[in-house]
């Protein structure tokens, strides 16, 4: 027998079961890379995630002769809603094993949440915020999951969702580009930096850590106005961009991030990250002295590098913030003298500049995730 169950976030038993799920669905996965606990509880947490302050969240397990066979949230993002006027619910923490009946069963609850709502159509995989990661992997399953900065599915995943009848929103591409080919043209680089200056734009490069915090809240208002023209875009409260902010400078190397100035402001920003994947598989979602130690560790063996966060405010678009963020980016990678392997995650396909950017660096489109669209009948 088939049951649907609704999780209560305060009954620790019912979380744990919902949040251990995915250990088990991806047991014998090499590709999957296992969100730390911390982060994982905290997103069913109403007291730790800034989201819930503003907008709703449900969470579901499918349960089959009291065996849990899949998951999976409805969320109503109420500020979405208002700067799009829509009436969308996103569906997210989708994990299913190969069961039809069960993820016919989970999306029926959502889609059932969702009228109940008012709500006239379901969206997703879209989460809590930008640091989740967009989409389901319909590409690229061969690779292993760039840390927890991307999500990663089963292939099969793709077709479960399709099935209910979910059609392509947008697609989100991850490309790859060889450190040899990141070298920016001396001519290139000439250009953007002509066209910088005479915009008054710079780069700010940070000593160390303690002066990259500093510029927290310069760089929180920066990532909050950079995408404005985005498909995802929604404004940020205070505490969330305090919360993204706050979790990309714990796992920052100051080297790796740039930002571009006009005066004092931050106008742009370029976030890299080490790519600690396989640490975080050996971790096993669990952060302790020994954990922790081979994440440092990993920083220093790993070949690759993850862009995961690159932005400049509309109105510098075209004045050379773009060109300039790329090549500084290229001169600290190789000055590493450690990653052959270069990763920019999830470009939209709306980002239509970023597209063109990276096939002038020869980039090579390697994996894809999709978010769909549904709309629901009365």
């Amino acid at each position: 027998m088939l049951n649907i169950e609704k999780v209560d976030t305060a009954n620790k038993a019912q979380v744990r079961r919902f949040v251990q799920l995915p250990h088990r669905l991806y047991k014998d996965c090499p590709q999957w890379v296992p969100p730390l606990d911390l982060d994982a509880y905290n997103q069913l947490n109403p007291k730790k995630h800034p989201f819930y302050e503003h907008s709703d969240v449900e969470f579901f397990l499918a349960v089959r002769d009291g065996r849990d066979v899949g998951r999976i949230s409805a969320i109503e993002n109420k500020p979405f809603n208002q700067y799009h006027k829509s009436k969308e619910a996103d569906f997210y923490f989708f994990e299913c094993e190969n069961d039809p009946e069960a993820a016919a069963a989970l999306f029926q609850t959502v889609f059932d949440w969702a009228k109940s709502r008012g709500l006239d159509c379901v969206v997703g995989p879209k989460g809590l915020g930008p640091l989740d990661g967009y989409g389901l992997q319909v590409f690229g399953h061969e690779h292993r999951q760039t840390m927890t900065m991307l999500t990663y599915n089963h292939p099969f995943t793709q077709q479960l969702v399709e099935a209910q009848g979910f059609v392509k929103e947008v697609d989100f591409v991850s490309c790859y580009l060889p450190a040899d080919k990141f070298q920016i043209p001396e001519r290139v680089e000439r250009i953007a930096r002509r066209a910088a200056e005479r915009s008054g734009l710079a780069v700010k490069k940070f000593k160390n850590k303690k002066e990259l915090v500093g510029w927290a809240d310069r760089i929180g208002d920066a990532y909050n106005k950079a995408f404005i023209n985005n498909w995802e875009y929604f404004p940020f409260t205070k505490k969330e961009i305090d919360f993204v902010v706050e979790n990309i400078l714990t796992v920052a190397d100051h080297r790796l991030i740039k930002i571009i100035t006009h005066g004092d402001d931050a106008v742009g920003f370029l976030f890299a990250f080490h790519d600690v994947s396989a640490a975080l598989q050996r971790a096993k979602g669990k952060l302790n002295p020994l954990s922790l130690a081979d994440l440092l560790l990993e920083m220093r063996r790993t070949h690759t590098v993850s862009v995961n966060g690159m932005g400049i405010l509309p109105e510098y678009h075209g004045k050379g913030g773009n060109a300039l963020l790329y090549a500084e980016m290229g001169h600290t990678l190789l000055e590493f003298r450690q990653f052959s392997h270069v990763e920019m995650t999830q470009v939209a396909e709306s980002a239509e500049q970023m597209r063109a950017d990276l096939k002038n660096l020869n980039g090579v489109e390697y994996k894809n995730y999709r978010v769909y669209r549904k709309t629901l009948t009365v």
